[in-house]
């Protein structure tokens, strides 16, 4: 149950990234409150996880998975740039969250 609360979190984090990005600068309220309560939401989800998981195993993961998601978003929906190096960068950092979770 911890892994999957702690993937969830990660997702999360994703979440208050972007929303983080759309408040801009805490001017759009929408934005702000999805920024809020993500936020909360995955920080809870990690305090959680961390009761099982080891810390640094944890918060890399939870770290790894939040970065990825962010930058697929910004690549997909952002008209951030999608090229080789970058996207093989990200596959390293998926390779060591699921070495990290292999190796617990």
């Amino acid at each position: 149950m911890a892994w999957l609360v702690l993937v969830l979190s990660g997702l999360l984090e994703t979440a208050w990234a972007i929303a983080l990005d759309r408040s801009a600068g805490f001017t759009r309220p929408v934005a702000s409150t999805v920024f809020a309560v993500t936020l909360v939401l995955s920080m809870a989800g990690l305090a959680y996880a961390l009761r099982e998981i080891p810390v640094g195993t944890g918060y890399a993961v939870w770290v790894g998975i939040g970065a990825v998601g962010t930058a697929v978003v910004g690549m997909v929906a952002l008209g951030e740039p999608a090229n080789l190096p970058r996207l093989l960068s990200l596959l390293l950092v998926v390779a060591g969250v699921i070495g990290l979770k292999l190796f617990h």
